[in-house]
């Protein structure tokens, strides 16, 4: 059975870096196709989409940007990658990717970080 698992999680000080990888286990014929996403849910709050890449073909070379947060995605590896800088005590969560929309049955354990000094 298909599940996107998160890996590359920490505890890291403030002012760090982490690179998240989320790989699809399993067989899965259309990651290309997805658009693909992370999201992270913090102690006591709901679970956020924090950033997305579309699919299709040339998805691989499409490296988003959106303040602290990029976004990268291997389709030959079906992997999808969440680089975080300038880590803050705010961030700590568990992170998940997933498709955008979501789809129920493919939510992994994701990856728990933790930032605290």
């Amino acid at each position: 059975q298909v599940r996107f698992v998160a890996s590359g999680g920490g505890l890291v000080q403030p002012g760090g870096s982490l690179r998240l990888s989320c790989v699809a286990s399993g067989s899965i014929s259309n990651f290309v196709d997805l658009n693909m996403g992370w999201y992270r849910q913090a102690p006591g709050k709901q679970r956020e989409l924090i950033l997305e890449i579309p699919g299709g073909a040339g998805s691989s070379y499409v490296n988003l940007v959106q303040g602290r947060f990029s976004i990268s995605r291997d389709n030959a590896k079906n992997t999808v990658y969440l680089q975080i800088n300038s880590l803050e005590p705010e961030d700590t969560a568990v992170y998940y990717c997933n498709g955008v929309p979501p789809v129920a049955s493919l939510w992994g354990q994701g990856t728990q970080v933790t930032v605290s000094s």
